[in-house]
């Protein structure tokens, strides 16, 4: 980013000082900042001090605002002062997001992934598209390939024609063409055709994602007393914090070098799905009966479940992705090369997994539940393990 003016500091705060001595001081909150993007030539003007009350000059659609991932990058981005486009099919879906930024920075705009004109009209005025569009199951209206490949490739073959100087691609850790799994066989599918509709795409493979509203510790630790696990996989997997993942994809918008990369982000330890079931019950201190089954039967139990059930469970491809282990490329860039530090999974955990403790010891430190449950114990309070 070229600067044309230079800070200093005097007496009760900061003032801005030009570097033509003619001009005098001007106040902080009148300083620009000039960004001009490489792609198209168009400036990027940023005006304030910075935060959600000052303009970064920015305007960013993020397809995918309403999902997990979704949520925290719009904040993040609002947050900036960046006015941020949110395209939504559910009124009530989007309604939590419009507090994250000023008034009229986050921006709602009703639309059909089928339809043409309502993509136009959510990327036309952006100068950064995030596509986070994604489905952890197949259903009828929505398969693997259209969510994961032809729908964001309309997205960047759009958004190249309106002159959209970037666009990021979130995709998935694992993606293969040749994987046995039909999510990831869709994920690199998708890239290849983001690839080809818009060259410089930046395209980024979150690993499993955890956070206060995810599908991974969530699921794992709201068991119902049983732990079902696939026998004898060794599979080893890199949970990440999406707080950590959203800073990344914040940063793309001002990195004009992240442009046309590969970024794969992932946590800093890997672990097999029983240490991470083990690590689970020591944070929530429950006790399950845990059972081990093959594979075949674990697929049969997700079909069964799909087929009889009226709402989301547990997929038969969800199956087959965690017999995966992860695996990285070597010419892809990290949070490494972003300068970001990613949170263990042992450091944020209990964020996600406390509301899964028993009351008794709800509020108490990892050091303290131990006593907690002493305490229990000794009041002879009724306590069931399964």
């Amino acid at each position: 980013m070229n600067s044309f003016i230079h800070f200093s500091r005097r007496n009760f705060g900061s003032v801005l000082k030009c570097s033509n001595s003619d001009c005098g001081f001007i106040q902080r909150r009148n300083a620009h900042d000039i960004l001009i993007r490489e792609r198209t030539g168009k400036p990027i003007i940023k005006y304030g001090p910075g935060g959600r009350s000052s303009v970064s000059g920015h305007i960013a659609t993020v397809f995918g605002c309403t999902g997990f991932l979704g949520r925290y990058l719009v904040a993040k981005l609002a947050k900036q002062g960046t006015q941020v486009i949110i395209p939504f099919r559910d009124e009530d879906e989007k309604r939590h997001l419009k507090v994250n930024g000023d008034l009229g920075q986050v921006v709602p705009i009703e639309f059909d992934l089928r339809n043409t004109d309502a993509i136009v009209s959510a990327v036309r005025h952006s100068d950064i598209v995030y596509n986070l569009i994604g489905r952890d199951y197949d259903t009828k209206n929505f398969s693997y390939e259209a969510v994961h490949a032809e729908y964001p490739a309309k997205i960047a073959e759009i958004s190249a024609e309106q002159g959209v100087s970037r666009f990021v691609h979130v995709s998935a850790l694992n993606a293969d063409a040749r994987s046995t799994s039909k999510f990831y066989r869709s994920k690199a599918l998708g890239e290849r055709l983001v690839r080809n509709a818009f060259p410089d795409a930046t395209i980024v493979r979150p690993a499993y994602l955890f956070g206060p509203e995810d599908r991974f510790l969530n699921r794992l630790a709201a068991t119902g007393g049983w732990e079902l696990l696939i026998r004898h996989n060794d599979a080893v997997v890199h949970p990440v914090n999406v707080i950590d993942v959203a800073k990344a994809l914040a940063m793309m918008q001002t990195s004009e070098s992240t442009a046309g990369e590969t970024y794969e982000l992932y946590g800093t330890k890997g672990y097999t799905f029983t240490e991470i079931y083990d690590f689970v019950g020591e944070v929530t201190k429950k006790t399950n009966t845990r059972v081990y089954i093959p594979k075949s039967i674990a697929l049969l139990y997700a079909r069964l479940q799909n087929s009889l059930l009226p709402w989301a469970t547990i997929s038969p491809d969800d199956i087959e992705r965690m017999t995966i282990s992860d695996k990285f490329s070597e010419d892809a860039k990290t949070f490494g090369d972003l300068d970001i530090e990613p949170v263990s999974l042992e450091a944020a955990a209990i964020t996600v997994l406390r509301r899964f403790r028993y009351n008794v010891y709800f509020d108490a430190p990892p050091d303290e539940v131990e006593a907690a449950k002493a305490t229990l114990k000794k009041r002879k309070v009724p306590f069931i393990h399964t």
